[in-house]
Formats: C-alpha cells, structure tokens, sequence
C-alpha cells in the first residue's frame, strides 16, 4: 500500500527469532518506556503497591528485506545517531570491516497496522500522594525512575 507507515529493524543471524518471520508474518512490536514500582508506603492513606509505565504496542505484518533495502535503512539509522556525536562516523565512511559486518544480520520491516499506547502514571492518585510519588521516585537510585518521574511532571 502506498502511504503505510512501517518500521524497519535488523536482528543478528545468529537470533534464531528471524526463522519465524518466514511462516508467521503477524508480529507485536513492544516499545517500552520509563517504568517502575510505586511503594504503597508513599501514599497518605491505606492502599497497594502498583507499576507505573509508558508503552507502545505495534501489530503488523513483517517481512524480511534484501541487502540493499537493508543497507539503506541501515543507513538512516546510524547517520541519524551519528549526527549527536563528537566525531560522527557516518554510513558513507564506514570501514570495509564494519560494512561486513552487515553480512551478520538480518533485515525486516514491519507494516504498521495497529498502534495501542497506554501508560498509568499515578494518574488516579490526589495531588498530595502523587506529589509524594514523584518525589520518591526523583530521589530514588534505581534505573529509569528519575525519568520516570520526570514523565509525570509533564
């Protein structure tokens, strides 16, 4: 179809999960985003513990690409990261021994045909205990809270 959004994503040869493609086309793509565990103890009340998340769930139809589709996404990929660092080494300029590299992966796309987005941020919660569920989780040493925090603030 002309216009279909897809995503296009590589995996190593070695990852056996690409043999599946071949004879089950109809994929979910999770993409998760900052998460973590909210203490009943933060809340002023009685009540129970919970996760907080962000994600996206992706349903479509995937199929494996050949060298040069693969090449080119595989290009936007690294020339996109690229241009955020100090000596970019862009797709164009990649040694001999980096490009064959690419011989060890494989190549997909996935055509989009339904995107879910759901998150629970506390979200139920009274001002005070979500305030105190922010804090707790700003001060907190585990990966992702911050972030996690951060998301709620918004």
């Amino acid at each position: 179809m002309h216009g279909q959004e897809v995503i296009y994503g590589h995996v190593s040869k070695a990852n056996s999960i690409w043999d599946s493609c071949i004879f089950n086309n109809k994929v979910l793509a999770i993409f998760n985003g900052p998460h973590g565990y909210v203490s009943s103890s933060w809340y002023n009340h009685d009540n129970v513990s919970t996760w907080n998340y962000i994600a996206v769930h992706i349903y479509g139809t995937i199929n494996l690409i050949d060298e040069d589709e693969l090449k080119y996404s595989i290009r936007k990929l690294v020339n996109k990261y690229e241009s955020r660092v100090k000596n970019p080494e862009y797709f164009e300029n990649m040694s001999e021994y980096t490009m064959k590299q690419i011989n060890g992966i494989v190549g997909f796309k996935i055509r989009i045909e339904e995107i879910q987005a759901a998150y629970k941020l506390s979200q139920n919660r009274n001002h005070e205990d979500y305030q105190n569920i922010v804090r707790e989780l700003e001060s907190s040493k585990l990966f992702g809270n911050t972030e996690l925090a951060n998301k709620m603030k918004r």
